[in-house]
């Protein structure tokens, strides 16, 4: 069998029969003819594979300007398709891990019988290397009359953000970064979230968290124009600037100064009508 591109996201992982992409979550099936291979030229390995459920407030996303006050049942899987030394689920981001199967019904309807619960967000790891089961059970969960939340770093192909994008009410996107280099280095593609996030804009609501971590992102010069870029697609998208704590490969790392934190919010402030501080 030949090799196959994975067209999932902007990395377009070349894979050999047996091999996993760079995400972990997207394979070339062994034994398999190309006609079981999707479209997007790989397959799902973590179909299902639920390892977190959780009902949370929806401040939590974070999601600030939409329905606040409200519950919804937060669900991940596993894998991640960049890999940021500060993250903060980085047991379920970096590979196959403990977890439970549920179908999209089994989903369903844990959703509806879950108290005060507006409708599902898919979050945690990178939901869109996992798109089927994201498209899959957020048209059930639409049909439903529920809500279908997703909280994504934004690093999908065009192609698969329009597959689950008609199902969407609602999303958080990280913008990590302004900085085409500094995105390359961490396995993002600038270029292609910000168009994600411009296509999301016409059709759903949405918000963006940018972590500030020291050494990384903290510089102001950086902020201005992060946020002036953002004003371009719409000054009225919300910006949640949040606080970096010590996480996965930077465990020894110190808390972002809330001097810094507080100075960002200022600047991004300039440009952006709702700019919310986070992790204070």
């Amino acid at each position: 069998m030949s090799d196959i591109i994975c067209n999932v996201c902007p990395h377009q992982c070349i894979l050999k029969e047996g091999q996993t992409g760079y995400c972990t979550a997207r394979a070339h099936p062994v034994n398999k003819s190309m006609k079981d291979v999707h479209r997007f030229g790989s397959i799902s390995s973590n179909y299902g594979e639920v390892t977190s459920l959780a009902l949370d407030p929806i401040e939590k996303k974070p999601l600030k300007n939409f329905m606040p006050g409200s519950f919804i049942l937060s669900v991940g899987s596993w894998g991640c398709n960049m890999k940021c030394p500060w993250c903060q689920n980085d047991s379920i981001s970096r590979g196959r891990c403990r977890h439970i199967v549920m179908t999209p019904e089994e989903l369903l309807e844990k959703a509806l019988e879950s108290k005060n619960n507006i409708g599902i967000a898919y979050t945690y790891n990178e939901p869109l290397i996992g798109y089927e089961f994201v498209r899959d059970t957020a048209k059930l969960i639409k049909e439903a009359g529920l809500k279908n939340v997703l909280v994504s770093n934004g690093m999908a192909s065009e192609e698969v953000f329009h597959e689950v994008l008609p199902y969407l009410d609602a999303m958080n996107i990280d913008l990590k970064t302004i900085n085409a280099q500094k995105y390359r280095k961490i396995g993002g593609d600038l270029e292609a979230i910000l168009n994600n996030i411009r296509t999301a804009k016409k059709t759903a609501h949405v918000e963006l968290t940018t972590l500030i971590v020291p050494g990384f992102n903290d510089d102001e010069e950086e902020m201005k124009q992060l946020s002036a870029t953002v004003a371009e697609i719409d000054p009225k998208i919300p910006l949640h600037v949040t606080r970096f704590f010590p996480a996965g490969e930077m465990w020894d790392a110190k808390p972002t100064p809330l001097e810094t934190l507080f100075r960002m919010v200022d600047i991004a402030k300039q440009s952006l009508e709702y700019v919310y501080p986070g992790n204070v």
